[in-house]
């Protein structure tokens, strides 16, 4: 059911109905964020890093428990994109990613002062503004509800596909990169389930690469593989058209979309 909060939004549902309604409401919704300074300064710090790794190859760092079978010493002095709570790792590691991306309600929601430390640009979602301090390094990214598509210009957007590593392919798109690189892309869960129901662990989670990523108490939603999916294909095909690649080096992941390629090669 549709939910109308507003005197305007309410006319225009009566008026246009359903469909028109969806559409004006967006709209409506934009003229509202574009007003915000948080939003506006996103934006500004967006297109000053454009195209700013043209050329270049990164890596995205899934979080599956693969990664538990990956030197990721190996990618100090690489570019990186972190998601969610990759940051468990830096200690590890001895370094921090090059970028963060986070887009969930719930991560963002509990690990908020987390996010707000770590010492990297961070891309969140816009959605998630209520729940976390805006700091100077922060850029908020306003999710779309339209379909599938690939945002190559993400000051206009991102659709989520289900998955941040999406969300991180368009910002790694808009940042110049001709070649990605996954790793940590398991694709595959043993928490089963109707697509996108909260649930709270009820101990250790085996689904990541740290038993206390989703540890227990933390509530979290069940994965869409298959909406996942047809965004990789999307993303697949709009770096192709572009003269660019994405490469699958994740150990043992169940991914078919992407060409794999050994990890261990990537760095003689």
């Amino acid at each position: 059911m549709t939910m109308i909060s507003s005197p305007v939004k309410r006319v225009a549902h009566f008026v246009l109905g359903d469909g028109r309604y969806s559409e004006l409401a967006d709209f409506y919704s934009q003229m509202c964020t574009k007003r915000d300074p948080r939003y506006r300064a996103s934006i500004k710090m967006m297109r000053t890093l454009k195209d700013k790794h043209k050329g270049e190859r990164c890596f995205i760092i899934g979080n599956g428990p693969s990664i538990k079978n990956t030197d990721l010493t190996l990618l100090k002095g690489e570019r990186t994109f972190g998601l969610n709570r990759i940051y468990l790792l830096f200690e590890q590691i001895g370094f921090s990613t090059t970028y963060f991306v986070s887009v969930n309600r719930l991560v963002v929601e509990q690990c908020a002062r987390e996010i707000e430390k770590l010492p990297c640009p961070k891309f969140i979602s816009w959605d998630t503004r209520d729940l976390i301090n805006y700091t100077d390094d922060m850029a908020f990214l306003h999710s779309r509800w339209h379909g599938p598509k690939f945002y190559t210009d993400i000051t206009r957007g991102i659709w989520e596909g289900a998955t941040v590593t999406y969300v991180a392919m368009q910002v790694a798109y808009y940042l110049g990169f001709a070649k990605v690189i996954l790793i940590g892309v398991d694709h595959s869960f043993a928490a089963q389930g109707k697509p996108h129901t909260v649930v709270v662990s009820q101990g250790d989670d085996t689904d990541h690469f740290h038993s206390q990523y989703f540890g227990k108490g933390f509530r979290w939603q069940l994965p869409d593989l298959e909406t996942s999916e047809l965004a990789y294909r999307i993303a697949k095909h709009r770096f192709e058209v572009a003269g660019r690649e994405i490469v699958d080096a994740t150990v043992g992941g169940k991914l078919q979309v992407f060409p794999k390629v050994d990890y261990l090669t990537l760095f003689k």
